[in-house]
């Protein structure tokens, strides 16, 4: 008896221990949080009228789809955008209607779900957003399968493109729902028998692959022949999951602000920069979904039904594991023709000089060398000497890897790729580093801008302008795009 009580006592130390701790924490987040400043009415807003899983799993058009779009919109210009402060009336601020920076003051909206239609239909492709993002991410990869001669659909997920605030309410179940009705859609447009593709980037990835997998469940679903992925979401820090803890003190009104992890100015016009935690609760929901499914298939034998996949990822990623796409995706599938690009970090001797050490390792732990079911292609330096990047390819089975010069080289002053940089090229109008054309529809070159001065005197942190916003090896990925998506000269449709 006397050892129960012992463990007895143990037992409720150690937990008032984690309690205190876990107390702590959320009060010092909550309180932190309130050093964000007052919410703005784009962070409090939440669009009442955004589809939901239960009407997009209906009888759903694409004409009702853009219909309910164009609500949501007019319900953010009565809320937001017409009801702005003065105060908040400055350049920096995407939800000023006559600043520089509001989408209603560009050629196109890049918020909104858009379509590109070739001349002879021979497929159909589905390209879906990453989390924060817009269907402006998707722009130049959709006029990539565009011009091969694929019907295009870039839709706009629920909760995004609008306010920041209406990630406080979204829910990933939405997300997906949004996925099938878009994957119905190009099905039926494209026609039975041509190729139907599915590109995802980020959380649009993660999308993607939990579609695939419910297809292979025996969902009733268009299947998809092929997946791109771009910088996928398969998974993201453990954090995300303990964010909802995080959150529960912003029903309190002097705590609103502990719903958010990230308070900034709106100064991208086409993806949010402020994050609120119900948006990571979301992700880490659907990557803990996506990781059940996987593994029920491969205990299922089934994995081996997916389609073939295409993935760009970056050795480093802010945002989401690299590695978790690597052991918890691309380590279990079955021999289908899949490849996996990884982007390395910079290793010309210069700037090596200043990475960390755990970064300098971090490719052979994660891809030591070995057979795989899949292809591996690793851009990096063709030596320490030299800025100049080439294409090391392993094929499945196969452990010996080709050399392949790209042409291509590290820009000055860039150490490695970020999570955002991979779907954008240099010349992108608005984050690239060589916008295209002699004007700018945006009235702002993210990309170029490269601040120095003295600190704590920019409304925007520093970190988040110095992030890379472009992919300077963006032909190469392309080109591996191009190759993906080359469909038979018969299988054109008028």
């Amino acid at each position: 008896m006397e050892i129960v009580r012992r463990l007895f006592r143990t037992a409720v130390r150690v937990a008032a221990l984690v309690a205190v701790a876990v107390a702590t924490i959320v009060l010092v987040r909550a309180f932190d949080a309130r050093g964000m400043g007052p919410l703005k009415p784009w962070q409090t807003v939440s669009p009442a009228s955004e589809l939901t899983a239960r009407e997009l799993d209906g009888a759903f058009t694409l004409s009702r789809y853009l219909a309910r779009e164009e609500v949501v919109f007019r319900e953010v210009r009565t809320r937001v955008e017409s009801a702005i402060d003065p105060a908040d009336r400055e350049p920096v601020n995407r939800y000023w209607t006559d600043g520089p920076l509001s989408p209603s003051k560009m050629p196109m909206d890049w918020n909104r779900t858009f379509e590109l239609v070739p001349g002879k239909i021979r497929g159909g492709v589905l390209l879906v957003h990453g989390l924060t993002d817009a269907p402006y991410s998707m722009r130049r990869l959709a006029e990539i399968y565009r011009d091969l001669g694929y019907y295009a659909l870039a839709l706009r997920m629920p909760g995004h493109g609008t306010v920041p605030g209406a990630l406080t309410e979204s829910e990933w179940p939405d997300w997906a729902a949004a996925v099938r009705f878009g994957a119905r859609h190009v099905r039926a447009r494209a026609g039975e028998g041509a190729p139907f593709h599915m590109v995802g980037y980020s959380n649009g990835g993660a999308l993607a692959v939990d579609y695939a997998l419910d297809v292979l469940e025996g969902a009733e679903l268009p299947r998809p022949d092929r997946l791109v992925l771009v910088s996928p979401m398969i998974g993201v820090a453990r954090a995300a999951g303990f964010a909802r803890v995080l959150g529960l003190l912003g029903v309190f009104p002097y705590f609103e602000t502990s719903r958010w992890l990230d308070v900034m100015p709106e100064y991208v016009p086409f993806k949010y920069v402020s994050f609120p935690v119900n948006a990571a609760t979301q992700t880490a929901a659907l990557t803990e979904v996506i990781r059940t499914k996987t593994e029920r298939a491969v205990k299922k034998g089934t994995i081996g039904g997916l389609p073939p996949i295409l993935t760009f990822v970056s050795l480093v990623d802010a945002t989401v594991r690299t590695d978790a796409t690597v052991r918890l995706l691309y380590d279990r599938l079955a021999p289908n023709g899949s490849e996996l690009v990884v982007f390395d970090v910079n290793r010309s001797t210069v700037v090596q000089t200043f990475v960390k050490r755990r970064e300098k390792t971090r490719l052979d732990e994660l891809l030591p060398g070995r057979k795989r079911a899949y292809g591996l292609s690793v851009v990096t330096n063709a030596g320490p000497g030299t800025r100049d990047v080439v294409e090391r390819r392993t094929a499945a089975a196969s452990s010996e890897a080709d050399e392949r010069p790209l042409g291509l080289s590290w820009p000055d002053g860039v150490y490695s790729l970020s999570h955002v940089a991979l779907p954008f090229p240099p010349d992108d109008p608005l984050f690239g580093n060589e916008p295209a054309g002699p004007g700018n529809p945006f009235h702002v070159r993210l990309g170029t801008l490269q601040p120095r001065g003295e600190r704590a005197v920019l409304t925007v942190p520093v970190e988040q302008l110095m992030r890379l916003s472009w992919n300077p090896f963006f032909p190469y990925l392309e080109e591996r795009v191009r190759a993906w998506a080359a469909v038979p000269e018969a299988a054109a449709t008028p």
